[in-house]
């Protein structure tokens, strides 16, 4: 009874000692609420409203625009260009005349006059090599004509004169044959009868051979003038009608070429004066550098200019645009299609309409002057352009990206930026504040539009920055960046096991202790230079610097081979090791003979091999 008695009044004393320290604790809380209250009472009672700039909060149409300057051209030019071609010596051609800019012409009317001296000094030499293949061909054709007519002249004169002459020879030689023969008979009966002596016997038969002799000669001739003579001939002669009917074709080639070459430096000084394609006004083809906007080629007599370099345009001017470079850090708001209101500075009271036609993709290009900053190139057309305006003038452009009908809005200056988000200070009474997050749909130059924090007819502070201390802000959290370190910590281990999986291949391996001898300057093999550090890159290395260490490597040998993760190499683990040496020393290591290899065998083994000076780790 007594130890309940006690224990009621130990829990009463408990709950009085709370009740005591929940009653201290909301009177602490109580002042330090007054105090802070006082403060910014005192703080807002403090601000003059003289100072403050204020603005209500509105509801009106909202336009979020994008303002460039650019410049005036025309979407329809016509180029004209320098159709003289560059001869060798790579200097271009020399303007001895060009048409002011801004004058209005017509098709065909002069507008350049370019050097054409060296041209016509060009065709002249032309001219002369004309002449020269023109005699060439005549020539040429001559040989022809006297080939052919001497192959004529061979077969209906010489080749039948030949052959009547041997023919009439042959006759002859068969004529005497037949007197001989009939002489001989004769001779032949008159021995026969003892009338004459043998020896005139002697003699016909001699005759008679003699004429068959001539007969024989006259037939061999005329078979060789039929069959080879005129055969050789009939070669030679059409060999030398071919030869001149190639040289024929080939000096006629020439003065084709010639002639080609002779209209081709007429038309060069032809187009030596160039003319206007069509009705336009002209504009120079001046080029500016990027680099700061100085001339590299202007449009003047004296300059000089390339083949198919512009020397003038011809702009349409009833389609006309105005081409602006546009921030990198608002391009993404613009897309083709967009309405746009364009202003010309050197026009008064001109407001014109337009719409984006093209947005480029890549940024312009810069030079080693210009800022970091890309700008892109966006082309606004401008619809129904007035005859008053003109290519190259200055436009201020307006590219309506959103209308809003009703937007509840507010100045710019209403804003203040804290921890990437936007804040505004709502004046709730004459010395009474109150510090709002906003949301911002979009901004232009001067309001912005706002989707969430403020009502219409509520008033805000403009001159945020003398007023500060106004605003109850919140702290600033501090990003989490712990990634990073995990980021670093797994490229780290990644070449860690690359620089071990290096450090242990067949021709790192370091070599036993034993046995080795010292290089010269004092360095062991595979150790450490005297006096100085251990060599890097032994990934295996022990504590004594250079050697390896054995069970480092048997550790990093199971691991490499280890599939299934238990720990030990099974007999299916080593066959499936790729290096021979290295499988083979492994398969040595099974002391027990289970098939099976752990790492404490394979520790053992290869401290053995260290020892006896077998060779280091495999």
């Amino acid at each position: 009874m007594m130890k309940r008695a006690s224990r009621l009044a130990s829990a009463r004393h408990r709950r009085g000692s709370l009740l005591a320290g929940f009653l201290v604790f909301l009177a602490i809380a109580a002042t330090t609420g007054w105090f802070a209250y006082s403060y910014l009472t005192n703080r807002s009672a403090s601000i003059s409203t003289k100072d403050l700039i204020v603005a209500e909060v509105t509801t009106a149409p909202f336009d979020h625009i994008v303002l460039e300057q650019g410049e005036i051209e025309s979407s329809s030019n016509i180029e004209v260009t320098c159709k003289v071609e560059s001869r060798g010596n790579g200097g271009g051609t020399p303007i001895l005349w060009v048409i002011d800019e801004g004058t209005r012409v017509s098709a065909g009317e002069k507008l350049v006059e370019l050097d054409a001296s060296q041209l016509e000094l060009t065709f002249k030499e032309s001219r002369i090599q004309v002449i020269t293949a023109e005699a060439n061909v005549a020539t040429a054709r001559a040989m022809v004509e006297q080939a052919t007519i001497a192959r004529e002249e061979y077969l209906e004169g010489v080749f039948k004169t030949e052959e009547k002459a041997i023919l009439s020879e042959k006759a002859i030689a068969e004529q005497e044959l037949l007197q001989n023969q009939l002489a001989l008979q004769s001779s032949e009966r008159l021995v026969a009868k003892g009338l004459i002596k043998s020896l005139q016997l002697d003699a016909d038969k001699y005759a008679v051979a003699n004429a068959h002799n001539k007969l024989d000669s006259a037939e061999g001739r005329l078979q060789v003038l039929r069959d080879l003579t005129k055969r050789k001939m009939l070669v030679q002669f059409d060999s030398d009608i071919e030869a001149a009917k190639a040289k024929l074709a080939a000096v006629e080639s020439e003065l084709s070429e010639e002639r080609q070459e002779l209209a081709d430096v007429q038309r060069q000084i032809d187009n030596c004066v160039i003319v206007a394609p069509s009705d336009g006004v002209v504009v120079h083809a001046n080029r500016y550098s990027s680099r700061g906007g100085n001339a590299e080629f202007v449009v003047e007599a004296g300059a000089t200019v390339r083949e198919r370099q512009a020397i003038i345009r011809l702009p349409d001017p009833t389609r006309m645009q105005v081409k602006c470079k546009i921030n990198e850090s608002r391009i993404t708001l613009i897309s083709a299609g967009m309405p746009a209101k364009i202003s010309v500075e050197s026009v008064a009271d001109l407001r014109l309409r337009g719409a984006v036609v093209k947005v480029n993709r890549y940024a312009e290009p810069s030079s080693f002057f210009s800022s970091s900053i890309k700008e892109y190139g966006t082309w606004v057309e401008i619809i129904e352009p007035p005859d008053n305006i003109r290519t190259g003038m200055t436009a201020e452009v307006q590219i309506f990206v959103e209308q809003i009908p009703d937007a509840i809005q507010i100045p710019i200056q209403g804003l203040y930026e804290h921890g990437g988000k936007m804040y505004s200070l709502v004046q709730t009474g004459p010395q009474s504040f109150e510090t709002r997050q906003v949301s911002i749909r979009a901004t232009n130059d001067t309001m912005a539009c706002i989707t969430k924090g403020l009502e219409p007819g509520e008033t805000v502070v403009l001159n945020l920055r003398s007023y500060l201390t106004l605003m109850d802000l919140p702290e600033l959290e501090l990003s989490d960046n712990s990634d990073m370190r995990e980021i670093a910590a797994d490229r780290a281990k990644d070449a860690a096991a690359r620089t071990a999986s290096e450090a242990t291949t067949p021709d790192q391996d370091a070599p036993p202790e034993a046995g080795r001898r010292p290089r010269e300057g004092g360095r062991p093999e595979g150790g450490r230079p005297e006096g100085g550090r251990p060599q890097q890159g032994g990934g295996a290395a022990g504590p004594e610097g250079g050697r390896p260490d054995p069970a480092t490597i048997a550790k990093m040998r199971i691991e490499q081979a280890d599939r299934n993760g238990d720990g030990k190499l099974s007999k299916e683990e080593i066959d499936g090791v790729d290096d021979e040496r290295r499988r083979s020393s492994i398969s040595e290591a099974d002391a027990d003979g289970d098939g099976s290899v752990t790492q404490a065998e394979l520790t053992e083994s290869m401290r053995k091999r260290m020892s006896q000076g077998g060779g280091g780790p495999r």
